[in-house]
C-alpha cells in the first residue's frame, strides 16, 4: 500500500520541442520553473504547480509521436489543472491560437471545464469549481 509523502502527484511528459513546451507550460500557463537535470536519456525540466512537479523531458533521441486525442488509445490521456480563472486562461489560449479538444462548458452544476492541446497535441484539462 502506498504511503504518500506529499499530497500531490508528479507527471513527466516527453516533448518534441522543449522551447515550445516551456513557452506553453511556463510562459502561457504560468507554471513555476524550478530547474533542469540530466536524466541519462535526456534533460528533465522541472516546473511546479502547487505541490506537484510537472516534468518536461527533452529526450536525447527524438521520440516517435503516439496517438492523440482522448480515446485514441489506452493509457494516460490528459493532465488536469484545477484553477479559479477558467475564462481568463481560455481567452489567453484562444488568442494564441491553441486548439481545443473541448470548448469551455459546464459539465455538471458548479463544474466548468475546457480541454486544449499542448504543442505536441497532448490534452490538457482545466477545471473550475464555480
Amino acid at each position: 500500500m502506498l504511503k504518500p509523502a506529499k499530497d500531490s502527484l508528479d507527471l513527466g511528459v516527453v516533448v518534441s520541442d522543449i522551447e515550445a513546451s516551456l513557452a506553453f507550460y511556463r510562459d502561457t500557463l504560468g507554471l513555476t520553473y524550478v530547474g533542469t537535470n540530466d536524466v541519462g536519456f535526456g534533460t528533465l525540466h522541472r516546473l511546479r504547480y502547487g505541490t506537484s512537479d510537472f516534468k518536461l523531458i527533452d529526450p536525447a533521441k527524438p521520440a516517435p509521436a503516439g496517438p492523440k486525442g482522448l480515446t485514441a488509445s489506452l493509457g494516460l490521456r490528459y493532465v488536469t489543472f484545477v484553477i479559479t480563472n477558467l475564462d481568463e486562461v481560455c481567452q489567453k489560449l484562444t488568442a494564441l491560437g491553441t486548439t481545443y479538444e473541448i470548448e469551455p462548458v459546464e459539465i455538471r452544476p458548479g463544474v466548468r471545464i475546457a480541454m486544449v492541446h499542448d504543442p505536441d497535441g497532448n490534452v490538457v484539462e482545466f477545471v473550475q469549481l464555480v
